[in-house]
């Protein structure tokens, strides 16, 4: 059932038209005005599929609303109604972004049909950008190392089959790109996947969430509800944080997994889906087990295919690799004149410890694409951020995958630990290490470090 979010500031029109698009089975949402329709929009419970937009309205007029509600929720289609229409206001607002233009007194016909075309538009719009992104590489897992190679070449083997895959790492180590991958290479990638944060779900409304639920099956269930395994019947269901689900949520996903079929809350019977499950977590789910938290025979039940997804420190081979992609994608983003990094700044990338893995390392190229005047990134750029490498040996033995690897960053660690305690005079240090002048600012310009005035 589609939900449609009407903004009009009279009372009367709200109603009519609430009316009507109840009695061809549309759900209504209600607001008189801007803030309290982005309220409604901005709630994660809510599932706003189009939206009626009045022109006219205190405060915020509608060309102003339609602004905010674009530049927070882009695909959502927006049809204006005014009863003071003219060709000017009609054309502003289509430039906009607004899907169509209908005056008061609405014609009931016009406005069905308009919002059956608004609804159809957004469904195709949809499967348009799954084509281009399955052609474009959106999403693509990037990157040279050992370690990505296998992961890759496991997908390759399992994405044609409807094995379930159990996939674990750090937060930020790209689970979600690991499981939209098997997707795509999957015989389901003509169909949706549909993705499921469990973290970010009450544990009261997960049920509602994953099973969907009947009207009038508990406080606040005023229409029946789809839920995300029938939404992706015939497709990939993927659920993010397993780890976090509820225990009573986890007794009904392995019903599904034993008997492939649902039942909604407040419902009494069974719904066939086929569906391919694919799981996520950063926890240790045989801790949870022993904690209790986790059900071992839903485990064994998701644990067909396991892949872990390895920390950035592991991989620090793709950073190169990960970092063009970042700079490519914000500088077309935000309109900024290509830029790129040094190679001392990439060298200096791979030094850092990398808690928040990928994604702190895309916030960190982001910030400094945005705040260098120039065309490249330098090293002396990154180092008044306050990022720091890591210098532990213990660190630098676990992560390190060859001598190499080990003895050079073993000695770029002790050549910055010596500089910090001689204030960064070379003559000093040079001395204290006892190698020459020359040869230490080799070793500096190697691992981009800077002499600090």
């Amino acid at each position: 059932m589609k939900t449609i979010l009407i903004i009009d500031d009279e009372k009367s029109i709200r109603d009519a038209v609430k009316m009507i698009l109840n009695y061809e089975k549309y759900e209504v949402e209600l607001a008189e005005d801007g803030p309290k329709g982005f309220a409604i929009l901005d709630n994660p419970e809510n599932r706003i599929d189009a939206v009626l937009l009045d022109v006219k309205m205190p405060g915020m007029d509608g060309i102003e609303v339609l602004q905010t509600i674009k530049s927070r929720h882009t695909d959502l289609p927006i049809i204006m109604i005014s009863g003071h229409g003219t060709i000017e206001t009609a054309v502003e607002a289509t430039k906009l972004g607004a899907f169509d233009f209908l005056t008061k007194p609405l014609d009931r016909d016009k406005l069905l049909v308009t919002l059956r075309n608004a609804l159809d538009h957004k469904i195709l719009t949809a499967e348009i950008e799954t084509i281009r992104q399955k052609l474009e590489g959106k999403d693509n897992i990037l990157g040279e190392s050992q370690k990505l190679k296998e992961i890759l070449s496991l997908i390759e083997r399992i994405a044609p089959t409807d094995t379930r895959v159990l996939i674990t790492g750090e937060n930020g180590t790209g689970k979600e790109l690991v499981a939209k991958a098997i997707h795509r290479f999957s015989k389901r990638s003509a169909k949706t996947m549909v993705e499921v944060n469990c973290a970010a779900i009450p544990h009261d409304l997960i049920e509602s969430e994953l099973f969907g639920h009947e009207k009038g099956s508990f406080t606040g269930a005023t229409a029946q509800r789809i839920g995300k395994f029938e939404q992706a019947d015939g497709g990939t269901i993927f659920l993010d944080e397993i780890g976090d689900m509820s225990l009573a949520a986890q007794a009904k996903v392995l019903r599904v997994l034993e008997e492939g079929k649902i039942e909604r809350v407040g419902g009494n019977r069974l719904i066939s889906v086929d569906v391919r499950v694919i799981v996520a977590t950063n926890k240790n789910l045989i801790e949870e087990i022993k904690k209790g938290n986790f059900r071992e025979d839903l485990y064994h039940r998701l644990n067909v295919i396991p892949i872990h997804v390895p920390p950035l420190r592991e991989r620090r081979d793709d950073i190169p690799v990960l970092t063009k992609s970042f700079v490519d994608d914000i500088c077309t983003r935000y309109g900024i004149t290509p830029k790129k990094f040094s190679e001392r700044a990439l060298n200096y990338l791979k030094g850092l410890e990398y808690s928040g893995n990928i994604r702190e390392l895309r916030n960190i190229v982001e910030r400094l694409i945005i705040l260098t005047p120039g065309n490249t990134v330098e090293v002396e750029m990154l180092e008044p951020t306050g990022l720091t490498k890591g210098t532990a040996t213990d660190d630098i033995i676990a992560t390190s995958k060859t001598y190499q690897e080990f003895k050079d960053r073993s000695e770029a660690a002790f050549i910055k630990r010596m500089l910090e305690i001689h204030n960064w005079n070379i003559s000093k240090t040079a001395e204290a290490m006892d190698i020459e002048r020359s040869n230490l600012y080799t070793k500096m310009k190697k691992y981009g470090m800077e002499r600090k005035e």
